[in-house]
């Protein structure tokens, strides 16, 4: 086909030709209903004659459409025009791998930086059964920002696992032909040579090969024809790395050999495992060949986060409504990779050195602590369906000794011995977790109880005061002692810490009360609050270093890898140590050494559709977040907000009956019009615009509502109007009315009642909205003016999900773990009927904790997103 400039192939416009292959030709094209540039590759008709060429292009779209992973180049777009299929990509700028090779070696620290997101890119698509068959440097771009993307899927090969008796896996789509080779010499595996089955295992072998390309600067099958090649790979070993390159350490060139073994049995087994010990060695001294190390304080590599199937911000919606957040758990871990001896999801894994691992059992370490002669840790952990509680260990043990206060959290160890302890905890947000501030000796008696509502408290060096973080009239306050003000929020305040002088208080400020995102802050007494550093995307965990001149803390720029970093009181910042997986900083001793847990955490999706009798789980990347289901019960609304859902974060539809999910746009969804027709979409950033998407064709446009921060949305009945979550600079969390035809907003309720969610009624005249008082939580406030009233009898556990299809009734739910209790509420009278506990066909192992829930009124369809979490907490030793 020849497409000229400005000649247009479907809904896009042709700028230019870009590049031709075997598949065909790539066009820069204009997507005018979005304003983007996009890449269009088309298949030639006479190509499109040939079945098997063109089954192959098709195969192509759906495997990197069924994909949404950072280092996997993302797919918008399958169609056909004129007889000639077309498929449309992101546009990307840079060069491929071949060209920046250009026939020499690459330094070792940037071939690691790249061969580790290559293997990640892998391990996101071998686990959705997608081998790639065609690794090359050629399929494997650069872009400008230093990032890897996988290109032409064009042989993927899709399997499923399917238990027979040779426990062998069928091809299900795109099958080979006994005899055919698919693949390119000089980069297939032994087992594409003898035109075998090729499973993931294939991908690994290649990759080896342009690993060692990549360190090397030569090829490491080579022959003067294509069967010399072949031959080669069968029967020869490449060079030895070490007469290309003397300064390569042995664990690395180990990796290579492991990965070109010629028996798939003998390779690395998947590409997780690969691109951890990848991360492992990006972390050591790679300028000897010495034993691996974990950085010090002079790495000076590059930051770089590996996304292993999402940065993810947002995770549940806090009180069913309209404000989205990630987990309530206070951990944030979202990454697969495996830590340890055993691994932070207690498989077989590789040691890293420093590293101690403290904990073995299965649950969430929530909080960990040194004892004040640094000999023991005390801890807060919940194992399994057990409540929260209390355990120490020496520091050279693997076993701990539980100290009781069932349903508590740690807070704090003072240099005295007393424990300041979070009693009655529960839920209060996105992240934290409220509860009653207790002291008692870490010798034992009974604690005494001293102030309510405390998220976070730390110790002062002397053991005599208390700095707090709690909150008031709406917003989070750092006090210190309690009732003295150091700072305010209308975000949420996080990890105090006292430092070693005691005349400063570090923290962590979360602009938003639905994102763990943030920057460190330091406080004195009668002074503005400093900020030190940069602004991160994920930080959690904060102490100071031992002599005080610095804050430690865990961090991230994109994703939720979170490593170890530190900063002056000058804002200078450096990386002292990352690890595979999410690290949160506990604790650093008086002797340096450090104590941090690593998570686990991923977030899928649960759904029931009308007339169904078993429940499916409809999970799709990482962490995938419930935010609207349509009237009919047939469709549902998500956004990916993890790692997998990239930077930006994607907002995706679904049909319950389980076909695939389609994309709609980057950012948020929040809901879909009554017609499910449209969805409200915030891209990320834009806090004061949202953005109306169509679920099927049509082009968006912006809501703007300036002065606003937008949390959520719902629509009214009508569709022309929107009940936002929102507030106003500094200003409480309200429920807004916005016009799509524009025009002024208006505030539902009064300035000082703090809202926390709401739902609409069938006819458009009422709203309930959640708020924080803690006897009326629920209120029924009218739409058009009149007082608001209270549910009687319902107190901060509750939540409202839909207005049931009366309209004289409320369905609300509790939160709890590991089941979902819905109950129906007479909004006259406070009666509550139970309706279901929805208990999650899980993995039973672990943490289930259900989120964000929507209902359709018959209660005939729902959807709940659930988050499984894991943890263990870590000794660090020797980094500074």
């Amino acid at each position: 086909m020849t497409l000229e400039t400005g000649s247009q192939l479907g809904p896009y416009k042709i700028q230019e030709s870009i590049g031709a292959g075997g598949m065909g030709e790539v066009f820069r094209a204009l997507d005018p209903r979005l304003g983007r540039d996009v890449a269009v590759k088309v298949l030639p008709p006479a190509f499109a004659s040939d079945p098997e060429r063109l089954q192959r292009f098709e195969q192509e779209a759906r495997s990197v459409g069924a994909l949404n992973h950072p280092n996997i180049m993302s797919v918008f777009d399958f169609g056909t025009h004129d007889g000639a299929p077309y498929v449309v990509f992101e546009l990307l700028e840079g060069e491929t791998l071949r060209q920046r090779l250009g026939g020499t070696a690459m330094p070792v620290r940037k071939a690691l930086d790249y061969s580790a997101q290559i293997a990640r890119g892998l391990a996101a698509a071998h686990e959705r059964g997608i081998v790639h068959r065609d690794l090359k440097p050629e399929n494997l771009f650069l872009t400008r920002d230093g990032r890897v993307k996988i290109l032409d899927f064009g042989l993927a090969k899709l399997v499923s696992p399917e238990p027979s008796a040779s426990d062998v896996t069928r091809t299900v789509a795109l099958a080979t032909e006994p005899g055919k080779l698919l693949g390119t010499v000089g980069y297939m595996s032994p087992e594409q040579v003898r035109a075998r089955p090729a499973d993931h295992r294939s991908d690994i072998f290649t990759f080896g090969a342009i690993l060692y390309e990549m360190l090397s600067g030569q090829r490491a099958f080579r022959g003067e024809s294509a069967v010399e090649t072949m031959n080669s790979i069968l029967k020869e070993d490449p060079p030895e790395l070490s007469a290309t390159n003397r300064n390569l350490p042995p664990e690395l060139e180990r990796v290579v050999r492991h990965c070109l073994e010629k028996n798939p049995d003998e390779r690395f087994q998947s590409a997780r495992d690969l691109a951890f010990d990848l991360e492992s060695m990006s972390g050591s001294s790679l300028a000897s060949a010495g034993p691996l190390k974990a950085a010090g304080a002079g790495a000076s590599r590059k930051r770089w986060v590996l996304p292993v199937a999402a940065a993810g911000v947002l995770a549940l919606v806090a009180v069913g409504s309209f404000v989205a957040g990630r987990a309530a758990s206070g951990v944030g871990g979202r990454s697969g990779a495996r830590v340890g001896a055993a691994g932070g999801a207690g498989g077989t894994g590789v040691v890293m050195p420093g590293y101690q691992r403290l904990t073995f059992r299965r649950g969430v370490v929530r909080s960990g602590r040194f004892t004040p002669d640094g000999r023991s840790v005390v801890y807060a952990a919940q194992w399994g369906a057990e409540p929260s509680t209390l355990y120490t260990t020496a520091t050279g043990s693997a076993e701990s000794r539980s100290l009781g206060f069932l349903g508590s959290d740690l807070f704090s160890v003072s240099s005295r011995g007393e424990l300041a302890l979070g009693l009655n905890v529960v839920p209060a947000g996105a992240f934290t977790r409220t509860a009653t501030l207790g002291r008692v000796p870490l010798t034992g008696e009974a604690p005494r109880e001293v102030l309510d509502a405390v998220a976070f408290a730390d110790w002062s060096p002397d053991g005599e005061k208390l700095a707090i973080v709690r909150e008031v009239a709406g917003r989070s306050r750092l006090e210190m002692p309690p009732e003295t003000v150091l700072h305010e929020s209308a975000g949420w305040i996080s990890h105090p810490r006292v430092s070693p002088q005691g005349g400063r208080v570090a923290f962590i400020d979360h602009p938003l009360i639905r994102d763990d995102g943030g920057r460190v802050f330091v406080v004195e007494p009668g002074k503005p609050a400093q900020p030190l550093g940069s602004t991160w995307m994920s930080i959690q965990g904060l102490a100071w270093s031992p002599d005080g001149s610095e804050v430690w803390f865990t961090a991230t720029k994109s994703g939720l890898s979170r490593s170890l970093w530190a900063v002056s009181l000058a804002g200078q910042e450096r990386i002292i140590t990352s690890a595979p997986g999410t690290l949160t900083l506990q604790d650093v001793g008086r002797d340096g050494r450090i104590l941090v847990t690593r998570e686990d955490q991923r977030m899928g999706i649960l759904a029931h559709a009308p007339g169904d009798a078993l429940d499916r789980d409809l999970s799709w990347l990482d962490w995938s977040l419930v935010s609207d289901i349509s009237a009919d019960g047939r469709l549902f609304l998500f956004s990916e907000t993890g790692e997998g859902g990239g930077e930006a974060y994607t907002a995706y539809i679904r049909k319950l009956d389980g076909s695939p999910a389609v994309r709609i746009s980057d950012g948020v969804g929040f809901a879909l019009s009554p017609d499910g027709r449209w969805a409200v979409v915030r891209p990320t950033g834009e806090n004061s615009t949202l953005q109306l998407v169509p679920t099927g064709t049509g082009a968006s446009r912006p809501i703007s509502a300036p002065g606003l921060e937008i949390h959520g949305a719902r629509f009214f009945p009508d569709g022309q109007h929107l009940l936002a979550g929102a507030n106003e600079k500094d200003g409480p969390l309200r429920p807004y009315i916005i016009s799509l035809a524009g025009g002024p907003y208006r505030a539902l309720t009064a300035p000082n009642v703090d809202s926390r969610g709401a739902v609409i009624s069938r006819d458009g005249t009422l709203v309930a909205i959640a708020t924080t008082d803690t006897h009326d939580n629920i209120l029924i406030c009218p739409v058009n003016g009149g007082p608001a009233r209270p549910i009687p009898g319902l107190g901060i556990a509750y939540a409202p999900v839909i207005w049931a299809a009366d309209g004289r009734s409320l369905y609300i739910r509790q939160r709890g773990i590991p089941a979902l209790v819905l109950e129906r509420v007479d909004i006259q009278t406070g009666r509550k009927e139970p309706v279901k506990d929805i208990q999650p066909a899980l993995e039973k192992s672990g943490i289930t904790r259900p989120g964000a829930f929507q209902m359709t009124a018959d209660g005939k369809a729902w959807v709940l997103s659930y988050t499984q979490t894991t943890s263990d907490l870590y000794l660090l030793q020797g980094v500074k």
